[in-house]
């Protein structure tokens, strides 16, 4: 269905091929799981598939890229839309109509399908991917997971035979990420679509692939099995990480196949205690932000109910809870800049008296509580590093005394050059940069909504390094997220949200533990035992398997 013959990708500003001598074949009806470090050509072979490289992003590419007998040195991406749907990572972005039967009826129109086909189409499509109640539904009105949905659908009324994921999952809570996993799935098992799908969050998808395509980083391209390619690959799910440190082969892809191979690891550490998954918090914490009765509204319709949080210095808290919940209203209401139509916010000033940040100047409030969006880059806007540097210095008023926004970001993530164009910049580096401009302002409460997203699991680790550090400055640490796995590393305290009201608030090792929607993949494995992240069970696996043979394949007597 698709091949790659020898291709390598080369661009205008780079010194080396991001793909280089590329042999590659993917077979109808395959899911194959596209892996890799940020930055390393993942966008880059995906966008090959249907054109998109070289014919929209330019660059040279060398070799060939047939799919379904069509070269795409020869077939511009329009003429490859009938062959080849892609959806990005925001659906949002790609909607060009209002209503979900327009949308899903939308690209036939492009391709000139006779009127009789296209409501036959549509009408399978609501029916495949479980869309029919919503048929007449407002884009905007649907979550996170139902627009995902309408995203895949909209592109498969063309009935491509080639079907392109960029980071499906990366902005929806559990529930809504297994909705559109399953809905995938039942279209390679069911009709036979064969699917690319890149992700960040491996945990999410490592069971569903047939085939899993790892770029190191080196431009080339290792193709196997799952249980393969993860027994060496430098990325992994916890699932995996697990399976390599307590030496079970063949490797473990699902839950059950898991707690399976776990049974005698779990009676053996029955009598062994975890050792803490954080840094201890200091039992001083002083209290930064007290917020009482927040209430939000948007046309009448309650997002935030009557909601009271209390934040402490040196705690890092995580917003959890589904699409919609009204957590990034929540946020915005703390900081100031939002809507909030009742309800009290005191945030801890440097004089000693607490003040409402929203009856304050926007630079003022900014030395109060800093927030980074879901989307970095709405915060930038200038031409270059420096210039972005430079001007947060101005607006936070850095006195000669105080540290610049340059070392904030030097500290947070070394090496970016002054004149590189912000937007230019990886999802990791991007996120640093906005941080170092809120930071810059010292905030002693900062809240952070969706960090994790477009982040691979190194940039996370980096991400976990900033905020343990931000934490023992004796800041507050508010991070909204959905990513459960990045929830039991780097979080003191979880507080779930529903409907607008706080339904759980808690010890992390208590609130996500209690759920199996929040659970993380080493707690399922390992339940009852109360181990949480991969880190603390290496951590006592010499003592209760001192034997265990090495992962690597190496003989352990040499």
């Amino acid at each position: 269905m698709i091949t790659f013959d020898q291709v390598t990708v080369q661009y205008e500003d780079t010194s080396d091929p991001i793909l280089r001598d590329v042999d590659l074949t993917v077979e109808e009806g395959e899911l194959c799981l596209v892996v890799g470090h940020t930055g390393v050509g993942k966008s880059t072979l995906l966008g090959a598939v249907n054109g998109l490289v070289p014919h929209f992003t330019g660059g040279t590419l060398f070799g060939r890229v047939v799919v379904d007998g069509r070269n795409t040195a020869d077939h511009p991406p329009r003429e490859l839309a009938d062959v080849v749907g892609v959806v990005g990572q925001d659906p949002l972005d790609g909607f060009v109509t209002d209503t979900v039967e327009e949308e899903l009826a939308y690209a036939m129109e492009q391709l000139a399908v006779p009127p009789a086909t296209m409501r036959k189409r549509v009408e399978e499509t609501l029916d495949l991917l479980g869309l029919a109640d919503l048929r007449h539904r407002a884009l905007h009105e649907l979550s996170g997971g139902q627009q995902q949905r309408v995203a895949i659908g909209s592109v498969l009324t063309a009935h491509p035979r080639v079907l392109v994921l960029d980071e499906p999952t990366s902005a929806l809570d559990p529930t809504a990420a297994e909705e559109v996993l399953a809905a995938v799935t039942r279209l390679v098992h069911d009709l036979g679509v064969t699917v690319l799908l890149a992700e960040h969050r491996l945990e999410r998808v490592v069971q569903y692939a047939d085939r899993v395509i790892h770029l190191p980083g080196n431009g080339r391209v290792v193709s196997g099995t799952p249980a393969e390619v993860f027994r060496t690959s430098s990325i992994a799910p916890p699932i995996v990480e697990l399976g390599r440190a307590a030496g079970w082969t063949p490797l473990p892809l699902s839950i059950r196949d898991a707690r399976r191979a776990a049974a005698p690891l779990r009676r053996s550490l029955a009598d062994t205690a975890p050792p803490p998954a954080r840094p201890t918090s200091p039992e001083d914490r002083t209290e930064l932000l007290v917020a009482g009765g927040v209430t939000v509204t948007y046309h009448g319709v309650p997002a935030v109910r009557e909601v009271g949080l209390t934040l402490h210095g040196g705690e890092v808290t995580a917003l959890m809870g589904r699409n919609g919940s009204g957590k990034s209203s929540l946020l915005w209401a703390l900081q100031g800049s939002g809507p909030r139509k009742a309800g009290s916010v005191a945030v801890a000033a440097p004089g000693g008296k607490a003040q409402d940040p929203r009856k304050l100047s926007a630079s003022q409030a900014r030395q109060l509580v800093g927030l980074v969006p879901q989307t970095p880059t709405d915060l930038l806007y200038l031409e270059s590093v420096k210039q972005e540097l430079d001007q947060a210095d101005t607006e936070s008023g850095v006195a000669a005394d105080g540290i610049p926004a340059r070392a904030i970001l030097d500290r947070l993530a070394p090496g970016i050059p002054d004149s590189s164009h912000p937007r230019d910049l990886s999802e990791g580096q991007k996120l640093a940069l906005v941080l170092a401009i809120q930071l810059t302002a010292a905030p002693r409460v900062l809240l952070l909504d969706e960090p994790t997203r477009g982040l691979d699991y190194r940039a996370k680790g980096e991400l976990i390094r900033i905020v343990d550090d931000l934490a023992a400055e004796g800041r507050a640490v508010v991070i909204s997220t959905h990513d459960v796995e990045f929830v039991a590393r780097a979080a003191d305290r979880v507080v779930v949200m529903a409907e607008g009201d706080i339904v759980a608030d808690g010890p992390t090792s208590e609130v996500i533990v209690a759920s199996p929607v929040f659970a993380p993949q080493t707690a399922k494995i390992l339940a009852p035992l109360p181990f949480l992240t991969v880190e603390q069970l290496s951590a006592v696996l010499p003592a209760v398997l001192p034997a265990a043979p090495p992962t690597d394949g190496t003989d352990p007597a040499s």
